[in-house]
């Protein structure tokens, strides 16, 4: 039986990898080794930072929540535990959209919140 090199399916495997190095500078488009390196590299990369993306959006939303809250007398934690005790579930996003974009909205929130520690 003659001995099988797999050439077409190798041929195949390899264009696809040098398919996804597409913008590459250098050899790293273009050879195969070093476009293996730097695609693998890069879709860690990418695993790693779709999980971080969403830290990053919450801690925002945190900072713009907290700073909106200030400007109306109450700091982040009672703000939150305020909302909490109303019975209001909004979440952080939502807030942070408030707080920027109906600031009237969002110092009634507030009050209400501040409500809830008196």
């Amino acid at each position: 039986m003659p001995r099988a090199k797999g050439g077409f399916k190798t041929r195949r495997r390899h264009k696809k990898l040098i398919k996804l190095a597409k913008g590459y500078w250098g050899q790293r488009k273009n050879v195969f080794r070093r476009a293996k390196e730097t695609v693998e590299r890069a879709l860690v990369y990418a695993y790693r930072d779709r999980r971080q993306k969403k830290r990053d959006f919450r801690r925002l939303w945190q900072i713009r929540i907290n700073a909106a809250a200030r400007l109306n007398g109450l700091n982040y934690s009672k703000f939150m535990g305020g909302l909490k005790k109303a019975g209001i579930e909004l979440d952080r996003k939502v807030l942070a959209n408030l707080a920027i974009n109906e600031p009237e909205i969002f110092s009634k929130l507030v009050e209400i919140a501040k409500a809830q520690w008196q």
